[in-house]
C-alpha cells in the first residue's frame, strides 16, 4: 500500500471501530456521516469515545477551514469534552501550511500528537514475557482494572476511565482484550478487535510505575497473537501515541500519517 491508501485506511479504521465503541457506551451516541466529517461522540465522561475527525482527501486550505469550524462547531453543542482527530496526510500542501492558523481561527487549540501505523503482520509468534501472565479480560473486575490502567497513563481520572468501559459487553465479549499481570497486580494492558478484515488495536496502557520494561510491547502482541489465531486476519491498524510509537515497530508495524489531536480553546 502507498502512504496516502493507508493513511485513508487509517481514518476509516477509526470511524468502524469508534462508532461500535461509542454505540457500546451509548445506544444514543452520535456516529453521524457528514459531508467530509465522521462524528464518533458518546458525550460521556472518558473523552477518548469524543471524537470527530476529518474525512475528505486532498482537501485545500479553504475546505478544511470549513470543516475545522464545522467540527468545532458539532464540539460545541457536546455536554463533555472530547477530540478532532486530524490525519495530516489526508490534506492538501496548502492546507497542511495553513492548518496551525486555520484551527486557531476555528477555536481548536492543539492537544498532542500520534502516528497512524499499519502492517501485514499476522501471524506473530506467541508471546511469553518473564515477568507476566497474560489474562483475558472476561469479567467486570478484570475490565474495571483494564480501564483503570488506562487511566493512569493517560491522565485520566479513575471515573473517567470506568465511565468509558464499565459493564461494556464488547470489550467481554468481542475484543480480544488481555491484562498483563505481575503476580497478582495488572501493569498492562491492550486489546484488538476485527473491523473490515482488520484487526485494529486500541487503548493500550502501561501502568506509569511499571513502563519500559516491555510491559506493553508484550501485552500488545498477546492481543494480536490471540485475535489473528481467532479470526485468521494477518493485516493490522492502530494509533500510536508519542510514547507508543517506538515500540510497534518492533512488532512489524510501518507508520503513515501523523495525526494532529485538537481540543476546544478553553
Amino acid at each position: 500500500m502507498n502512504d496516502l491508501v493507508e493513511s485513508v485506511e487509517s481514518v476509516e479504521q477509526l470511524a468502524t471501530v469508534w462508532r461500535a465503541m461509542v454505540l457500546d457506551r451509548d445506544t444514543r451516541a452520535d456516529v453521524r456521516d457528514l459531508p467530509g466529517i465522521a462524528v464518533r461522540w458518546a458525550d460521556c465522561r472518558f473523552s477518548f469515545w469524543n471524537c470527530v475527525t476529518l474525512t475528505d482527501v486532498g482537501a485545500g486550505a479553504e475546505l478544511v477551514g470549513q470543516r475545522l469550524g464545522e467540527a468545532a462547531d458539532i464540539m460545541r453543542s457536546k455536554t463533555r469534552p472530547g477530540f478532532l482527530w486530524l490525519f495530516e496526510d489526508l490534506l492538501g500542501e496548502e492546507a497542511r501550511a495553513a492548518l496551525g492558523a486555520a484551527a486557531d481561527e476555528a477555536g481548536l487549540q492543539y492537544a498532542f500528537p500520534a502516528t497512524g501505523m499499519a502492517g501485514d503482520l499476522l501471524p506473530i509468534p506467541e508471546p511469553a514475557h518473564p515477568d507476566l501472565r497474560f489474562v483475558r479480560v472476561t469479567t467486570d473486575d478484570q475490565l474495571r482494572a483494564y480501564a483503570d490502567l488506562n487511566s493512569r497513563a493517560y491522565a485520566f481520572t479513575l471515573d473517567e476511565g470506568r465511565d468509558g468501559l464499565a459493564g461494556s459487553t464488547l470489550w467481554k465479549n468481542e475484543v480480544f482484550a488481555y491484562l498483563g499481570m505481575r503476580g497478582d497486580v495488572p501493569v498492562a494492558c491492550a486489546g484488538a478487535i476485527e473491523a473490515e478484515g482488520r484487526l485494529f488495536v486500541a487503548l493500550v496502557a502501561t501502568d506509569p510505575r511499571w513502563q519500559r520494561k516491555g510491559y506493553g510491547e508484550a501485552v500488545t502482541r498477546k492481543a494480536l497473537y490471540e485475535g489473528a489465531r481467532a479470526t485468521g486476519l494477518t493485516r493490522a491498524v492502530l494509533h500510536a501515541t508519542a510514547a507508543g510509537a517506538p515500540v510497534y515497530p518492533r512488532i512489524g508495524f510501518k507508520p503513515n500519517s501523523p495525526i494532529h489531536f485538537y481540543a476546544l480553546k478553553g
